[in-house]
């Protein structure tokens, strides 16, 4: 599995992300630390720290992260809200993990370099080195990519080999977009010719790429008269650019693979079986969840093409699809954080069946191939919002100067 991800992870991309503004409630962010941690430390144990970075490399994985841990499944949110809860759950565990995160939106933004500095001295890695690169990274997405996105969020995360993946986001006022670039080290062979995993979004005309191959003569001139010259490097491009609409649409959803995890959590035989995969007496929602988590979890690249899915595991915090079900996520940390504590202890049973999980539902989609009933699968989860502790922020709206409607919470 890992051999497979990293394989086709050697390319990743750039996320365009209609703007919202606002912050993440309390009782949302204190749980998204939680399940982002024992997300993390999952991947970890199973994969290892350098396949943890390959996942926050891609754009898609990132969004399905997001959506699994209750936020806005295609908003600008999901960037700072993921970051920060991850750096809150990890950084306090960095020693055992062996996984840092540095940075942040704003001014925390511009404390990376002292908190590289320092978890260099602690791990022995070269800091300037990782300075140089944070810098470095910030200024081909603000200055030598022209697309008219100003960086305003930057994150750095690392092991302690030193390998790194930096997710940073740029703002367009004017468009009520967000754009999000990502970079993995591993992939970066020079700053100056095609380094981006990815950089891809809504086509919105000629922009200036002094980074793109093309640019090279460009560059070329600017480099002789600074006296130093670019290695090259050829790159493929991932998309993902996310619909405007805020609700989630059905289009936005691959049917068969939600309902392949709609028939492990409901249908009886199914259920009994996951629930003995797990070796937990397990309600179908709960299920639901962790099948999806279990998926964000051990997954390949191809699965995370559709991440509204994955907002099926816990809803969203404006009540899109519908509202988080508090109830069933924390359930669902619990499991998570008694599986981790287990395997601690050589009791790997319960990490091991997560794994069985995301396979036994792979192979439902594979073998019957159901087809989830969209409209159906909302209105259950709206009639059983009460009795899981439902909860949701009610959004408002601003114009922005190109008339855009973004949402503020």
């Amino acid at each position: 599995m890992l051999q497979n991800y990293n394989k086709q992870m050697q390319r990743s991309g750039i996320a365009d992300l209609p703007l919202h503004g606002g912050s993440v409630p309390k009782w949302l962010a204190d749980r998204m630390t939680l399940l982002g941690t024992a997300i993390s430390e999952h991947v970890v144990l199973n994969y290892g720290t350098s396949a943890f970075l390959s996942r926050l490399s891609d754009p898609f994985w990132f969004q399905a992260l997001g959506s699994v841990m209750g936020m806005d499944w295609h908003s600008s949110g999901i960037t700072t809200s993921v970051l920060g809860a991850l750096k809150r759950g990890l950084n306090p565990r960095s020693r055992e993990l062996g996984i840092y995160v540095c940075g942040g939106r704003g001014r925390h933004s511009r404390n990376t370099p002292d908190e590289l500095r320092s978890y260099a001295d602690r791990t022995g890695l070269d800091g300037e080195s990782l300075v140089r690169a944070s810098r470095l990274t910030a200024r081909v997405d603000n200055n030598a990519i022209a697309d008219g996105f100003q960086i305003y969020l930057h994150g750095f995360v690392l092991n302690a080999a030193g390998e790194w993946t930096i997710v940073q986001q740029g703002l367009n006022d004017g468009t009520g977009l967000a754009r999000r670039y990502h970079w993995h080290s591993a992939t970066v062979k020079s700053f100056t010719m095609e380094p981006h995993t990815a950089v891809v979004g809504e086509h919105q005309g000629e922009i200036m790429n002094l980074v793109a191959a093309p640019a090279g003569p460009a560059q070329q001139a600017i480099l002789e008269i600074s006296r130093t010259g670019p290695d090259s490097m050829v790159g493929e491009l991932r998309k993902l650019t996310m619909p405007r609409h805020h609700d989630v649409h059905e289009v936005d959803v691959d049917l068969k693979r939600l309902g392949a995890v709609l028939a492990a959590a409901y249908e009886r035989d199914f259920r009994d079986f996951a629930s003995l995969l797990l070796l937990e007496k397990l309600g179908p929602r709960t299920l639901q969840s962790l099948a999806l988590v279990a998926e964000v979890i051990h997954g390949t690249p191809t699965r995370f093409a559709d991440p509204a899915r994955f907002s099926f595991a816990h809803g969203g915090k404006d009540g899109h699809p519908f509202p988080v079900p508090l109830k069933t996520y924390d359930d669902t940390i619990k499991i998570l954080q008694n599986s981790l504590e287990a395997a601690k202890i050589g009791e790997t049973e319960k990490v091991d069946g997560l794994r069985r999980l995301g396979r036994f539902v792979e192979g439902i989609e594979q073998r019957r191939a159901p087809q989830a009933d969209f409209k159906r699968a909302i209105a259950h989860e709206k009639a059983i919002s009460d009795s899981l502790g439902g909860r949701a922020v009610s959004p408002k709206r601003r114009t922005t100067k190109a008339g855009q409607q973004l949402w503020l919470f």
